[in-house]
């Protein structure tokens, strides 16, 4: 626990290092510009889950759920193929 200077009224508050802490003065949340950052960046990884070519929507069919599964599979094999490679490549050397 320590203080933090709230980014809105200017005064010190106590502080137990979480962005959505509240100033004991003003009641606004003690995070400002990391916690609005940490808001929207959740949001952008929602976002990105949901746009990959595999995410599996609850009204997907079966068919369409199996073959995902199966697409992330394969691209969980091919990903770790390539990286091993690349691993190979930067070892061999040294």
């Amino acid at each position: 626990m320590g203080e933090k200077k709230c980014p809105h009224c200017g005064e010190w508050s106590n502080w137990n290092q979480q962005f959505t802490d509240i100033c004991e003065n003003c009641g606004k949340t003690l995070g400002g510009r990391d916690l609005d950052y940490q808001e929207k960046r959740a949001v952008q990884e929602q976002e990105n889950r949901e746009n990959w070519i595999f995410y599996i929507k609850e009204h997907d069919n079966d068919f369409v759920k199996g073959m995902k599964k199966v697409g992330n599979f394969f691209y969980t094999v091919y990903i770790s193929i390539i990286t091993f490679i690349a691993w190979l490549i930067a070892v061999l050397p040294g």
